[in-house]
């Protein structure tokens, strides 16, 4: 009995078509530069291909933690103030240092009279005790911990907040498929490629930068040296207050030190925009930037009381820039100085994308050259052509007239793989061309299955439609539970690899789920057909 096919293989030519254009959209023209060029634009190459930068970042984690138990500080200040408490300082007794030393989990309430002590741990239960553990000390002070749980639950916000940071810098920059992503498992660590990039230097800078400006109170100074800021104090710096050196808007301004408050006025992340600008008066470059709401009632309702009195701007850990408070300063302001275009337009980017909540080190940094990546291209298209060719002739001499359906299912096979990736926003690695070969090998495996299978249903007597009909059937199950297995496996390089390991998960479990329909369902289709076409007691070709 012939089957009525019309659906279906409308259904196959509609996904053929499908899938074409996910390759090659409208094309300017067909000539084959043409058609390259329309291959290259749609589908993504990784760093391995394309060349690039490779790097991978430690977030000093302990720094957001500092900065947080800073604002808690000061948050402690105010209610105790505010609640008319006696106490003499709210201090960190060892903030993280330089070095990456200290314990900066820790804050200390000391002065508090022996009446108020039960008012003061009521004060701290209620408002800080979810976040911190609270005890009393023999001397009515308290000692403020941050709890284990949130330090890491911080920590962890700390790591995702720097990779989205990294990735708008990135994206300002015009930098085409950065993958920006964690890496390894609860190092803290970020894996930063940029593949195709065309100024190394710059892209570095920017990410190496961690964009902390921030605005304090100056104490004293400037001093020629740390011994001298120091002598000023007499020879021991109070908890709240810390040296900073200055390094001036070019960085190579004499050396002076001078004696900050340590908390800082505003933050990083208290800017909500920042633009290059240029002063009417002097012609002078400079960024002008604007505050968020909060932080710019805090800025005013500081600067209105401290008129006359000096500010440093700090970033990155060194002061750029003394000023002297003239008046008030809500939301608005200018960061001047001896700036180039390039280091204006830098500065903005920085503070638009938002302060990193902590620094960076370096553990890897290396480059892979553009010949290189085509060099790997090269080679490793030529080995998925000449594995493609190989196994298409195979199938021809081995299976006869069953070859070219099978030869068929491949190539529609590889046209729904490459399509996706033209789809889609997934990067094509060299792991990812590994993936494709390893996915023509699982293809003509499944074609095996099901042609060794009728060929059994044949021998057994049968003729060609019931051989076909039950080879399918029987061969359906190993092929899907193969094609299961393996995917999982896939899915958990993807969820726990990095980089070109996501990129061979990703390629395989698209063609291997390509595969399920075409070894099966268009396979099928083709034995159809051509059973259609036979004559009564004719046998297939298989």
């Amino acid at each position: 009995m012939k089957k009525n096919l019309r659906n279906k293989v409308l259904l196959i030519i509609g996904v053929l078509l499908v899938f074409i254009y996910g390759i090659f959209g409208i094309p300017s023209g067909f000539s084959g530069q043409a058609l390259m060029a329309t291959l290259t634009q749609r589908i993504h190459l990784g760093l391995d291909l394309k060349g690039g930068a490779h790097l991978i970042l430690q977030v000093k984690v302990l720094e957001a933690v500092n900065d947080e138990t800073d604002n808690t500080a000061a948050r402690i200040q105010d209610d105790l103030k505010q609640a008319h408490l006696t106490f003499s300082q709210v201090y960190k007794p060892s903030p993280l240092k330089v070095d990456g030393t200290g314990q900066p989990q820790t804050i200390r309430v000391e002065g508090v009279t022996a009446d108020q002590e039960g008012a003061v741990r009521n004060r701290l239960d209620s408002k800080y005790g979810t976040e911190y553990d609270i005890a009393g000390n023999a001397d009515n002070s308290f000692t403020v911990t941050m709890k284990p749980m949130v330090e890491s639950d911080l920590e962890k916000r700390a790591v995702q907040q720097t990779i989205e940071t990294i990735r708008d810098r990135v994206d300002a920059l015009g930098v085409s498929e950065p993958d920006i992503q964690q890496y390894g498992l609860g190092d803290n660590q970020i894996l930063v490629e940029l593949p195709g990039i065309s100024d190394l230097d710059r892209v570095k800078s920017i990410i190496q930068s961690t964009a902390r400006l921030e605005i304090h109170a100056v104490v004293a100074g400037p001093f020629q040296d740390e011994p001298t800021a120091l002598s000023s104090v007499g020879g021991a710096l109070p908890a709240d207050e810390e040296l900073v050196h200055f390094s001036g808007v070019s960085g190579n301004e004499a050396d002076q030190v001078y004696i900050l408050q340590r908390m800082a006025i505003v933050k990083g992340n208290d800017f909500r925009s920042a633009d290059p600008g240029t002063n009417p008066n002097t012609g002078q470059l400079n960024v002008q930037f604007t505050l968020t709401n909060q932080a710019g009632d805090r800025f005013y309702q500081y600067t209105r009381a401290n008129v006359g009195r000096y500010m440093a701007v700090v970033l990155g850990g060194s002061v750029r820039e003394v000023a002297s408070i003239h008046e008030p300063i809500r939301d608005r302001g200018e960061i001047e100085g001896s700036f180039s275009r390039e280091e204006v337009q830098n500065l903005s980017k920085l503070l638009s994308s938002g302060a990193l909540p902590a620094s960076l080190t370096y553990l890897e940094q290396r480059t892979v050259g553009a010949s290189l990546g085509a060099d790997s291209i090269r080679e490793g298209v030529t080995a998925a052509i000449v594995g493609l060719v190989v196994v298409l002739i195979f199938m021809l001499i081995y299976y006869k007239g069953a070859g070219i359906n099978a030869d068929l299912a491949l190539i529609l096979n590889l046209v729904i793989l490459l399509g996706f990736m033209g789809y889609s926003t997934a990067t094509l690695t060299l792991p990812g061309i590994a993936g494709v070969i390893l996915t023509i090998g699982m293809g003509v495996d499944s074609n095996v299955l099901v042609f060794e299978r009728i060929r059994e249903e044949i021998r057994a007597g049968k003729a060609a439609a019931a051989a076909v009909d039950q080879g399918f059937a029987h061969a359906w199950t190993t092929i899907f539970d193969t094609h299961v297995t393996t995917i999982v496996s896939a899915a958990i390089l993807f969820v726990f690899g990095t980089g070109p390991v996501r990129g061979f998960a990703t390629t395989l479990v698209v063609g291997l789920c390509a595969n399920l329909f075409t070894a099966v369902f268009v396979s099928r289709v083709i034995f159809d057909s051509h059973l259609n076409k036979l004559k009564p007691g004719e046998m297939v070709s298989i």
